[in-house]
């Protein structure tokens, strides 16, 4: 059943009924992304290549009637590439407590400081 498939892995102009037609253009899509990201001219890893890389393994993964052993590796392998990107991201910021708040209700250095001079 064509409808049961999410609509991201659809692919316009390809009959419903040609589900093997839409796994081979998704894997070869991956397969695509996959050597641009480890032949790019620059040494440097692009991390919104591997997070477009991630998304395919995803779709691919989640496929209902893909062959098993595809499903599996397409799942492993988009847990490395999304290890991956979420090691290349940049730290959070440090968020900061509102104005009133830290006029209010001073931190620890403050208390210590204040106990200092007591």
């Amino acid at each position: 059943m064509d409808r049961d498939l999410p609509d991201e892995l659809k692919l316009p102009g390809v009959p419903p009924a040609s589900r093997s037609a839409q796994h081979a253009v998704l894997v070869a899509a991956v397969l695509h992304l996959m050597s641009h990201y480890t032949t790019r001219e620059r040494n440097e890893p692009c991390i919104k290549l591997a997070s477009v890389i991630e998304r395919h393994l995803v779709a691919l993964a989640r496929l209902p009637d893909a062959d098993p052993v595809l499903r599996a590796t397409c799942e492993q392998l988009s847990a490395q590439w999304a290890g991956l990107v979420d090691r290349a991201l940049p730290a959070p910021l440090p968020v900061k407590r509102p104005l009133l708040e830290r006029i209010l209700r001073p931190g620890a250095r403050k208390t210590e400081a204040l106990a200092a001079l007591a």
